[in-house]
């Protein structure tokens, strides 16, 4: 069996943390029961691991890593950006900077569902080859 962990990174607050990393929280737990059921069947065990996060960590906040890779170094055409964070300012009281996703002239600041499954299944792809 074959071991597969996506680790997702997030700023923790008292409990709390900001909404595109709330986002990004449900679209990867999605991602994970979906594909536990859909993988295992070719010889992938995947397990969910998530990091809370400090004010002092927030560069690596809303990060998606798979086998410690980040899922933009799986996708094509896509880099890390950061740009302002309205939920994070209000939180912590103070202008903050976060992580984002650009890929073919967008920017992500919610990690899409969609993104995270390709990145996964271009893992396992390069794994098997």
């Amino acid at each position: 069996m074959k071991y597969l962990e996506i680790e997702w990174r997030h700023l923790d607050k008292e409990g709390n943390t900001c909404e595109r990393c709330e986002d990004t929280g449900e679209a990867v737990k999605a991602v994970v029961d979906e594909l536990s059921r859909e993988i295992q069947s070719s010889g992938w065990e995947i397990a969910f691991k998530e990091t809370l996060l400090t004010e002092k960590e927030i560069p690596e906040s809303n990060l998606i890593l798979i086998n410690g890779v980040p899922i933009e170094d799986l996708l094509s055409n896509a880099r890390k950006s950061e740009n302002c964070c309205d939920s994070c300012c209000e939180m912590l009281g103070q202008t903050i900077m976060c992580r984002t996703i650009e890929r073919d002239g967008r920017t992500y600041e919610a990690i899409p569902a969609a993104m995270i499954r390709e990145a996964v299944k271009r893992y396992i792809n390069q794994d098997q080859s």
